[in-house]
């Protein structure tokens, strides 16, 4: 069965605008569900009721999450979304949609790997790489940039990570040949899928400023305890435990395991409420505590 993994995106208050600047430019968009923060934990999240909190919506077919987490975390190049278009057109309208506002990281040219293709950070920080591709079957893919100390750990990521998904595989993987200044052997560039999610690696021992954060998680939805303890236990392996859910694994990437009947329980008006104030005390969610 595939496993529901959903990209979460932390913004500043800006959830809603950015939903619907991606919604309007991705053909079979849509926004799905808008969650409002409540007066229950508001000692925690300091935020006025009724102010959004989350926006579910979907981007060709494929679900994201924004969650508007406050000022602590920014996103970074460190996980970007990588957008294969089947036509010159698609990657320039998508590159003037996206780059207003924002940052040109690569600007929009041939290179070797793509005859159009650019590497854009938005003006909501989200980083995007938009490409000329009509291989790659997986329309928008979250990619990993393994940088500095992290990049002789591309492998062990890659093997990890399809070890603890049913139903993973480890796709092509292009290596550095030798005379450069890589070394011979690692990776240069990979693809991998986690329960039939298609997912990207990128690595280069350049050291760079910015790191994983929680700005960029990834939403694993579970439909029972045994799912939740399984996958919290895997990926916090070498890891460590945070609040509500969310977790980091060995090598800093963020993960939240969530049950998938929370939304149901917490747009119910009669248990919203006490369901809020179970899982703001949790780290591991403990579905038998949501329904007391």
């Amino acid at each position: 069965m595939k496993q529901n993994i959903t990209p979460c995106l932390w913004l500043d208050g800006n959830a809603k605008e950015a939903a619907e600047l991606y919604t309007s430019v991705f053909p079979g968009s849509a926004i799905k569900n808008i969650s409002y923060f409540g007066k229950e934990g508001f000692e925690t999240h300091k935020q006025e009721v009724g102010k959004v909190l989350t926006v579910n919506f979907t981007l060709h077919s494929q679900p994201f999450t924004i969650l508007n987490g406050g000022p602590m975390y920014k996103l970074n190049p460190s996980v970007s979304l990588y957008v294969a278009c089947e036509k010159v057109g698609d990657v320039d309208f998508l590159y003037n949609k996206l780059a207003d506002g924002g940052m040109v990281m690569m600007p929009l040219d041939r290179y070797a790997w793509s005859e159009r293709y650019a590497w854009i950070s938005d003006r909501f920080g989200v980083s995007w790489q938009i490409a000329l591709d009509v291989i790659t079957s997986q329309k928008i893919t979250p990619a990993f940039l393994f940088m500095g100390n992290h990049h002789p750990q591309s492998d062990k990521a890659i093997e990890f990570y399809t070890s603890v998904f049913p139903g993973s595989a480890i796709g092509s993987i292009l290596r550095y040949a030798g005379g450069g200044s890589e070394q011979e052997g690692s990776v240069q560039h990979g693809h991998f899928s986690l329960s039939g999610n298609g997912f990207m690696i990128m690595g280069k021992s350049m050291q760079h400023v910015f790191d994983f954060t929680e700005a960029f998680s990834f939403q694993v939805f579970c439909d029972s305890q045994e799912e939740i303890d399984y996958f919290w236990e895997r990926l916090c392996e070498g890891g460590s435990e945070q609040r509500c859910g969310w977790l980091k694994d060995r090598f800093g990437l963020s993960w939240q395991i969530i049950p998938s009947v929370l939304e149901e329980l917490l747009s119910d008006p009669s248990r919203a409420g006490k369901v809020m104030e179970a899982f703001l005390k949790m780290k591991k969610f403990i579905l038998a505590d949501l329904y007391q």
